[in-house]
């Protein structure tokens, strides 16, 4: 699929910047429809966007926030990305869905979660590891090939812990991803995705549109 691709010198710019695309688009969906329902990655990408994005005029009252992915762990473990995502709202009101990754029936629990999704998230942030990853679509997991439901679970562990996450299906469905991608462990796996290239997980995402923002070590161009 085709991406916009934006460089940025440093995660600061890049940062302001993605911040500045989210409040842009969720406007749009809220002068459109009056929600806009924003689904968040795991790692650490966001966090600094979440910072920019409490300090400016974002619609917090009609915003819906779900996750990508999320780790099967305890609610406060901190291994939960959703500890993160808290944290980097700092105390923000709005509102959040999670992954209900605590219970005792997870495949029944990723099932409801994918009933309750949106028919189309007008947002989708997305990250990419230097394995070319992306939400937690690992690379080797049947989790893969999951085509009939938007949420999964992985079948194996990855760096510890099984996952749910949304699946090829799900992404499909929204209206605009946002990649944001630093470091320069994350460049080989980036080129490979840019290029189309379907043997890494990140390669086989489409969506309706696609923006990539990336820092300079990551996409020297």
């Amino acid at each position: 699929m085709h991406h916009e691709v934006q460089v940025f010198d440093d995660l600061d710019t890049l940062s302001t910047a993605a911040a500045h695309f989210v409040v842009g688009r969720a406007r749009d969906a809220v002068e459109a429809s009056g929600s806009f329902h924003f689904a968040v990655s795991g790692g650490r990408s966001p966090w600094q966007m979440f910072a920019r994005l409490t300090g400016m005029d974002m619609p917090w009252d009609g915003t819906v926030i779900w996750q990508v992915d999320e780790r099967v762990a305890p609610d406060d473990d901190p291994d939960r990305n959703l500890a993160h995502l808290r944290q980097a709202l700092g105390g923000r009101s709005t509102e959040i869905r999670p992954m209900p990754v605590d219970e005792a029936d997870l495949d029944d629990a990723a099932r409801r979660y994918g009933d309750a999704l949106p028919a189309r998230l007008d947002l989708v942030h997305l990250g990419i590891g230097p394995d070319g990853h992306t939400a937690s679509l690992v690379p080797g997991d049947a989790v893969l090939e999951v085509a009939d439901r938007p949420v999964a679970l992985t079948a194996g562990e990855y760096q510890g812990r099984r996952r749910m996450t949304l699946t090829y299906p799900a992404l499909a469905r929204a209206r605009q991803l946002l990649w944001l991608v630093t470091g320069e462990d994350k460049r080989v796996a980036l080129d490979a995705m840019l290029a189309g290239d379907l043997s890494v997980p990140a390669g086989r995402v489409v969506a309706e549109a696609s923006t990539v923002m990336a820092d300079c070590a990551a996409h020297p161009g």
